[in-house]
């Protein structure tokens, strides 16, 4: 991939990489009617005033990573629940398309979307702190909560919303939490999970730490499966073929954490590995958020980390294909299409995980793992500290491929309840039934 400045920002590289492959079309209305549509529409009168229960998707985050945890869920409640009112509520119009790709024509169609806009003075004050906070995401709460007071429930993918009751007491709206992962990062697991009333997990191994943990109880969460599955095209045709060669490709992901990622001091001299080889090809696309900041802080281990740029001779060198955050980032492109895993602490490598295959994983922060929750994942293939330890397990990865396979396979299934009617399917189910209990309580 050649780009021409030393530091691309995520929007720039995103554009050059779909120009050079194909996509799905978005579907729904051009481009120009959305503008339209959501110039004409004050965003109040978009909830409807009808009898039906109100339900409001919220999607409020820089980047569009956690809209297919949520979004086929809206197309399921829509075929299957016609007696729930739906509206998606959007902090971005590029997360608005994003999920009318995902759930279809007909299911648009029948959905009202509501835009959640910022006053000016917020709008001047994200764009001095964005790179560093997370700003925008609580200010759209607090700015937009008369219209969010006015759904009977809302149904997220992250966290932040709890605020809208511990913060802002807004306790008559239903808070339903979907995840958008599942990993084992401690973050994952957070005390914040008791505000939701329902909580979705994708299988036993969430279910049970929060249970554990007494962040859930037996009565308001259920196992659904992985919707964002449903999303995804899993044949792994290699559609998405990056290279003109047959040599084995490495999927390079770092997290953002700095108190976990290797990006910060093994970064550029991976890149550089790479660049070297003529064995490998590499993709290095790290998790979306690495890119949108140039600070990262982790209050947990009071640390903060300067992410520095990628070098640009790498941009340049035929053996590695680098994506800071295209779509293809976050449709399961890169984890479906390479052949070995190589990160620290994203959840995607469980996705990866979809069809066995060997990781590899780096411990460059000197982290003491064996027998912690948070980092399972790391049981899933080798551990290393060093471009030494890098070199003789991508050998080994070569010469046998499934020496992790049992475990994987096993940790894989206690990740991901496969059982029954595909993941959406069951989580649109399990949101109607909740609902219908609660509600009639309340009344």
């Amino acid at each position: 991939m050649r780009l021409s400045q030393p530091e691309p920002t995520p929007d720039q590289i995103a554009r050059a990489d779909l120009a050079s492959a194909p996509q799905r079309p978005l579907v729904g209305p051009p481009p120009a009617a959305r503008a339209a549509e959501r110039s004409r529409i004050p965003a109040r009168s978009r909830v409807p005033g009808r009898s039906r229960i109100r339900v409001g998707f919220l999607f409020n985050h820089e980047a569009l990573h956690q809209i297919a945890h949520s979004a086929p869920i809206i197309s399921q409640l829509t075929a299957h629940h016609p007696d729930l009112d739906l509206t998606v509520l959007t902090s971005s119009d590029e997360q608005a398309d994003l999920v009318r790709d995902l759930v279809g024509n007909a299911a648009a169609a029948s959905l009202s979307f509501i835009p959640l806009r910022l006053p000016r003075a917020a709008e001047t004050i994200e764009r001095f702190v964005r790179h560093i906070a997370p700003f925008k995401r609580v200010a759209v709460l607090r700015y937009n909560i008369d219209i969010l007071r006015q759904f009977d429930a809302l149904v997220v993918p992250e966290t932040t919303t709890a605020l809208l009751k511990s913060r802002y007491g807004m306790t008559d709206t239903r808070l339903i939490y979907t995840h958008h992962g599942a990993g084992d990062r401690a973050v994952g697991f957070h005390p914040i999970i008791r505000e939701f009333d329902f909580v979705l997990t994708p299988g036993a191994k969430v279910r049970d730490r929060l249970l554990e943990q007494g962040f859930i109880d037996s009565r308001n969460h259920a196992v659904v499966g992985y919707p964002k599955f449903d999303a995804a095209n899993m044949s792994r045709s290699r559609l998405a073929r990056f290279f003109d060669n047959e040599n084995p490709t490495v999927l390079y992901n770092p997290h953002f954490d700095p108190a976990l990622s290797s990006w910060y001091s093994m970064g550029n001299d991976i890149l550089e590995f790479f660049a070297d080889s003529r064995d490998y090809n590499l993709v290095f696309a790290p998790h979306v958020m690495l890119f949108r900041r140039r600070f990262h802080t982790s209050l947990e281990a009071r640390r903060v980390r300067w992410r520095h740029r990628v070098a640009e001779k790498f941009l340049r060198c035929a053996n590695i294909h680098i994506d800071l955050g295209s779509t293809r980032c976050v449709d399961m492109s890169y984890t479906l299409g390479c052949d070995i895993y190589l990160g620290e602490g994203s959840s995607q490598v469980y996705e990866f995980l979809v069809e066995p295959r060997p990781c590899i994983f780096l411990n460059a922060v000197g982290a003491r793992w064996k027998g912690e929750p948070s980092f399972l994942h790391w049981t899933l293939g080798p551990v290393v500290e060093d471009l030494t330890g890098l070199a003789r397990e991508l050998g080994r990865a070569i010469d046998d491929p499934s020496a992790y396979r049992d475990v994987q396979e096993r940790v894989f299934a206690d990740t991901f309840d496969q059982a029954g009617a595909a993941p959406a399917c069951r989580a649109a189910d399990e949101i109607a039934k909740f609902l219908e209990r609660s509600l009639q309580r309340a009344a």
